[in-house]
């Protein structure tokens, strides 16, 4: 049975170390797959579960001249649950460690480089030296001291000459090997420097002596290693900051709980002791430490951290609470269930640090360059020293620029050019709730040429919703309860309405929605009648539908349901209640026979519907579900749901075909659903009457025209995402989605799809930076170095190559850290323009010759709950005149959702008709048709959880 293990390596310090690494450990027998990754100095193994072959592994790196031990990852003793991010927060640990120990090493080569360099080149450059070391007689006092100076600097830099020979002996050099191969023959040539300079004094032969001392070199050995160091460092450093968004992920939990003992008494635990069935406290303003439910009290927890959303959610009794999220206000008593390793945090941070050791396929290329690189350039240097010394340039010319072709090459920087970008660019998707599981995936994405996408709950919310309630005006069942009620204006028994004689003057005085209503004598007539004529009726049309759907568990019931409680209908009474297969509902309400179904039930109740058939095949043409509801055999209204696409689909969409990438929508609903739903939102095509094995045969037809990025939610998307070049799930769809995907949504936003696609296309752009530029450094400095543009007097010292040799891999890192600063488009302002209502609705009644009017949503407290029906001419009502408006001071708002709260709040005041909110100016206008006393304006915008004042 195949097992993944993650080692930690060490010794590795270029790409040409991590290639022989991860060629070692695949040649191992019962090894199927290695990834080396050298950003994080580890090792992710697929092997056939033997122990013995851990062993065998380790041996194998160890003969290769590395070390590689089996992570042993936190778990839980005795009961008390490990700290989710403990591997994490370990290397954390270590890498600072070893950035101290880089910084030590540092300031040690400094303090002695620097007078190194003054002793040796000072009197080139005029600078006053002590007079010990001036004149003929000390010039072995002069070159001994510069060695002595040098041996520390060699001794805290040991490592390069340790790791560096031991893997040349092994067969397998790296970058330092070529440091120390540069730094060695720099100091050995001092050496014989000095032996030299003792012969000729001792032979008294001066000039010979003095030719020696001007050879000796040891600046350089010096010079290579500090510059290096200093290199490591920076690169240390902004390793360091590659890592900030997982960092970031994991001081994000609590590291204390509230835990509430069996007595009663509370205590505060680290984190770590909460065992799942732990009642915890959380109060206002602190951290949820872990995954449970809610069994006592209420709060309103910031769930941003998690879900990106930024509006808090109300949390009461049974509701689900994630570790990390804030409780801002209220209290309440929760009960673990998902602690440590299990928690959905740990689980964000688990994908993440699999995403960052993964490898994408371009890194392919890097490592075969990087295999061959080290022993190619060490070619060079020989090939180099030989073709200088067979010219006659002698042997100081020769050999300093052979250790510069050594010091200025540069695998580290191939090695680094992949792994930081990909770290970088997983790092801030996961800061925006976008989660790639491995690299490869981030790599493909970037050349996603078609996107499919589900229907229900990805572009659309997933649940049914009421938009359109048509009552039949005026029949005898609705007539008993609504005649005379209002107005003085009886209600007859003719068909859809006997108010259809209202005066049109009476229209104009009416406010806000008008409705349009039929008759059954009359179908292409309709005229505009009071709302409060309308409200009555149809309160007693949905007083009756409530109270019958109230009984079922279908969704379409328990919309309806949730359509009538928000507007305070009342139930009665039911008997004799029945659902009928495949047709609907039957029962007696207040001692009337009530049907409730489709048109099937009403044709086998003889309930006449004909005369509602072009409104029900309108309804229907718009993609909307159409239920009948008949009282005592006549019918009495027509409901119409329909689950509606998500406020931002239409804009993520629309950005996606601004990106050059096709949209297809992929769904198991009818045609006309289908199309209806497209016109809204502006899909290229739509597939639809799939099932969902018929998904995954879509997306194999999809896949010989580009690369396929398939979005879904749902088990049904399961075999479709996995079979897709690139899976994305929505981050509230299922488990079994989520873990077929590529990458994760985890703000269930559809505006995260072309967000995600930029970000790969970011990461790949960058990628393709740093080879290009790791590339043509080596490709240039290397015959630059060697002396090839000697003739035109341009060489390079050993110093200048091993400075040239930091930076190159300082900018490679440098130029990941660019990615930080990427951030998604922001689609707010066209999602405003494109509401359902305001575009969609809009189009869709300009290409159906209707008038979309929508009944209102619990948004919409103001307005009447019906909407119309069809007619050739349309009466316009015109609103009620504005006698003044009202400016108020508002504190408290922050976002966009604030605003729509503070509006929402003062529209629902009788007498408000528009209410202009601003952010900027923390203010709001209420422009009133009627004097509205200041206090109902505060009191409105302070319920709704803000302070106020009237300011005009």
């Amino acid at each position: 049975m195949t097992q993944k293990q993650t080692f930690d390596v060490s010794g590795m310090t270029c790409a040409a170390c991590s290639a022989r690494v991860e060629k070692t450990t695949s040649g191992v027998a019962g090894v199927e797959h290695a990834v080396v990754n050298l950003l994080k100095n580890s090792m992710e193994v697929e092997y056939d579960g033997n122990p013995a072959t851990l062993a065998a592994i380790s041996a194998a790196v160890e003969k290769a001249g590395y070390g590689a031990a089996p992570r042993v990852e936190a778990t839980a003793a005795a009961g008390v649950s490990s700290s989710p991010a403990s591997p994490s927060a370990a290397r954390e640990n270590a890498a600072a460690k070893e950035a101290a120990h880089v910084r030590m090493r540092l300031i040690v080569s400094f303090v002695f480089t620097i007078p190194l360099f003054y002793l040796s080149m000072g009197h080139m450059f005029g600078w006053p030296l002590p007079a010990f070391f001036l004149g003929h007689e000390n010039m072995l006092t002069f070159a001994f001291t510069q060695f002595l100076l040098l041996l520390p600097v060699i001794f805290v830099n040991f490592k390069f000459f340790r790791v560096g020979f031991k893997t040349l002996f092994h067969g397998s050099p790296n970058m330092d090997s070529l440091i120390a191969l540069g730094s060695t023959a720099s100091t050995v040539y001092g050496i014989v420097a000095i032996y030299r300079i003792g012969w000729g004094m001792g032979h008294g032969d001066v000039d010979f002596a003095h030719m020696a001392a001007m050879d000796l070199y040891f600046e350089s050995a010096a010079m290579i290693l500090t510059l290096i160091t200093l290199g490591k460092y920076f690169e240390a450093r902004a390793k360091g900051k590659t890592t900030d968004a997982i960092a970031q992920l994991m001081d994000l939990s609590p590291k204390t709980a509230i835990r509430r003992n069996v007595d009663g008494a509370e205590e505060e635990v680290p984190v770590e002791q909460v065992r799942p069935g732990d009642i915890l406290i959380v109060r206002a303003g602190a951290g949820v430490p872990v995954d449970g439910v809610v069994i006592e009290g209420a709060g309103t927890v910031d769930e941003s951290v998690i879900t990106g959303e930024s509006v808090p959610v109300e949390k009461g009794v049974g509701a689900a609470v994630t570790g990390a999220t804030v409780n801002r206000t209220g209290w309440f008593a929760m009960r673990a269930e998902r602690v440590g390793a299990d928690t959905v945090l740990a689980g964000i941070v688990r994908m993440v640090d699999e995403a960052t050791s993964s490898k994408a396929p371009i890194e392919k290329l890097a490592d075969k360059i990087s295999g061959v690189f080290v022993p190619v350039v060490i070619a060079i240097a020989l090939i180099t020293f030989i073709i200088w010394m067979f010219v006659g340039a002698g042997v100081t010319t020769a050999l300093s620029h052979a250790i510069s072709v050594l010091v200025i090459s540069c695998p580290c920087a191939l090695g680094l050019a992949t792994p930081t970008a990909i770290m970088v660019g997983t790092g801030r998707g996961a800061a925006n709730g976008i989660l790639v599981k491995s690299a490869e995936a981030l790599q493909t994405a970037h050349g996603v040429k078609t996107v499919v996408l589900d229907k229900t709950g990805t572009i659309t919310k997933g649940a049914p919703e009421v938009c359109e309630v048509l009552v039949a005006e005026g029949r005898s069942a609705l007539a008993s309860g609504a005649a005379g009620c209002v107005g003085g204006v009886p209600s007859s028994a003719d068909g859809f309405g006997g108010a259809h004689k209202a005066s049109s003057a009476r229209a104009e005085q009416s406010s806000g929605l008008f409705v349009r209503v039929r008759t059954a004598e009359r179908l292409g007539a309709a005229e505009a009648i009071q709302t409060s004529q309308v409200d009555a009726q149809t309160l007693a049309f949905l007083s009756l539908v409530y109270s019958l759907e109230k009984r079922s568990e279908h969704p379409l019931a328990q919309a309806i349901v949730a359509y009538a409680e928000a507007r305070g209908v009342a139930a009665q009474e039911v008997e004799a209640f029945e659902q009928v297969p495949g047709g609907g509902l039957r029962g007696v309400v207040a001692g009337r026979t009530c049907l409730a179904g489709n048109a099937r039930l009403m044709e086998d109740g003889d309930v006449n519907a004909a005369f509602a058939s072009e409104q029900a095949q309108r309804l229907a043409d718009e993609g909307k579900t159409v239920l009948y509801f008949a009282l005592d055999g006549e019918l009495a209204g027509l409901i119409a749901l329909a689950d509606e696409p998500k406020p931002r689909s239409a804009a993520a969409l629309a950005e996606l075909s601004r990106m050059g990438i096709r949209t297809v929508m992929l769904t198991g609903d009818n045609e006309r659903t289908a199309h209806a739903i497209q016109k809204r939102v502006g899909t290229d095509d739509v597939i639809a009457g799939v099932l969902p094995q018929g998904k995954e045969e879509v997306i194999r037809d999809l896949q010989k025209q580009g690369i396929v990025a398939m979005v879904g939610d749902g088990v049904n998307d399961a075999p479709a995402l996995a079979r897709a070049d690139v899976g994305i799930a929505i981050g509230a769809g299922t488990d079994i989605a989520i873990d077929s995907a590529d990458i994760v949504l985890m703000k269930s936003d559809l505006a995260d799809v072309p967000a995600a696609i930029s970000l790969s296309r970011a990461t790949m752009r960058n990628i393709k930076q740093n080879l290009f530029w790791a590339l043509i450094y080596n490709v240039i400095c290397i015959p630059v170095a060697a002396g090839a543009l000697s003739f035109a007097g341009v060489t390079l010292n050993p110093m200048i190559a091993a400075a040239a040799m930091s930076c190159s891999s300082v900018c490679v890192v440098s130029n990941a850290l660019r990615l930080r600063g990427w951030k998604p488009v922001v689609l707010g302002e066209v999602a405003s323009a494109l509401e359902p209502d305001a575009a969609s609705g809009a189009a869709l009644a300009s290409e159906a010759d209707v008038p979309t009017m929508d009944g209102p949503s619990a948004e919409d407290g103001n307005r009447s709950p019906v909407s119309a029906g069809h007619s050739e001419e349309v009466q316009t009502v015109k609103p009620k005149e504005i006698i003044m408006e009202k400016k108020l001071s508002v504190e408290g708002m922050m976002c966009q959702h604030c605003v729509a709260h503070v509006k929402k709040a003062l529209e629902g005041i009788e007498g408000v008709e528009e209410a202009v909110v601003d952010l900027d100016s923390n203010s709001a206008t209420a422009k009133l048709s009627a004097d509205v006393a200041d206090q109902v304006l505060v009191d409105a915008i302070v319920d709704a959880g803000y302070e106020a004042k009237v300011v005009e």
